[in-house]
C-alpha cells in the first residue's frame, strides 16, 4: 500500500513537457540577463536554471549588503532622532 501511495505522490509531482516549457519561459522573463537577449536566441533550460541560481545568489548578496548598510546607519543615528523614527517606519 505504501508503494502505491509513493507512486501516486511521485506521479503527482511530475510535470508535462508543456508545463516545463511554460515554467522556463516564465523564469526567462524574470532574469535580466536572459530577458535582454533577442527573442530569436534560444536558451536551454539548463542555462535558464543556472542563470536563475546565479541571480538568486546575487539578490541574496544585495540583501546582505543592504542589511549591513542599514545596521551601520542605525548605529550612527541617535535612537530618539527623527532619522531613526523614519527608518523604523520604513521597516514596518
Amino acid at each position: 500500500m505504501s508503494n502505491r501511495r509513493s507512486r501516486q505522490s511521485s506521479s503527482a509531482l511530475r510535470i508535462s513537457d508543456d508545463q516545463m516549457i511554460d515554467l522556463v519561459s516564465k523564469l526567462c522573463q524574470l532574469l535580466p540577463e536572459i530577458r535582454e537577449r533577442r527573442r530569436s536566441d534560444k536558451v536551454s533550460a539548463s542555462k535558464v536554471l543556472h542563470e536563475t541560481c546565479n541571480y538568486i545568489r546575487k539578490l541574496h548578496r544585495e540583501v546582505d549588503n543592504l542589511s549591513d548598510r542599514l545596521s551601520q546607519l542605525l548605529d550612527a543615528v541617535d535612537e530618539d532622532s527623527h532619522e531613526a523614527s523614519v527608518i523604523r517606519s520604513l521597516l514596518m
